[in-house]
């Protein structure tokens, strides 16, 4: 499941009470930190009598960038169980807000820590998830007279065609899912010079084409 990542289709709620205290769970989709920024601040001016507005965040198809943050709580009471339930539900691509609102009652730290994690798992339990392919990038330029060839090719390979630009060439900006990315740029090479894959994988990109992996923001 390597070429797959677990995100969530679409922004999900949850919400636990305990002693009074009232835990509103907020589960977004999310791609960047400034996406997750905004929508904490929207949560901020909503909630703004809210004692708290905990968070967190993994960001990334290997989920390497990742966020958690307290606002006030005790250290490791909020942002972290939140984190946690990010994980246990192997997701990505997700920010968590838990808004607080004080009930009056102190819950002590593992009260607290339940709570948070509780609220979390409510709204990403609430939450459709989905699985996303992890495609590789690659520009295509191309003089026009190859661009019957290319395309053709394109279609017989059902390569994802990201991004298309035409000026003095041709520039499309193609996705291939990430395993089998050599695979499929060797059969567009072949396809595209009319000649077996054995060939093709001795030879360069014919000329007036050249292609190139390139980053691409989804």
């Amino acid at each position: 499941m390597s070429d797959f990542f677990r995100t969530i289709a679409a922004p999900a709620t949850g919400e636990f009470k305990d002693r009074g205290s009232k835990f509103l769970a907020f589960a977004y989709p999310v791609q960047t930190e400034a996406e997750a920024l905004l929508h904490l601040e929207a949560l901020r001016k909503t909630h703004f009598k809210a004692n708290h507005h905990c968070f967190a965040w993994r960001l990334g198809v290997d989920g390497a960038r990742f966020r958690a943050n307290d606002d006030g709580e005790p250290s490791g009471t909020a942002g972290r169980p939140i984190l946690g339930q990010i994980d246990a539900f192997k997701l990505t691509d997700v920010a968590v807000v838990v808004v607080r609102y004080f009930g009056g009652t102190l819950l002590g730290a593992s009260g607290l820590i339940q709570a948070y994690k509780e609220s979390a798992a409510a709204a990403l339990q609430s939450a459709e998830i989905v699985e996303k392919m992890i495609s590789v990038y690659f520009r295509c330029d191309f003089d026009y007279a190859l661009m019957p060839d290319i395309m053709n090719a394109i279609k017989k390979l059902q390569l994802e065609i990201a991004q298309e630009n035409y000026g003095d060439q041709g520039c499309i900006i193609l996705g291939i899912q990430k395993s089998i990315a050599h695979d499929r740029l060797l059969h567009l090479k072949a396809l595209v010079r009319k000649l077996s894959v054995e060939e093709a994988a001795t030879l360069d990109w014919p000329l007036g084409m050249t292609l190139e992996p390139t980053e691409w923001d989804t």
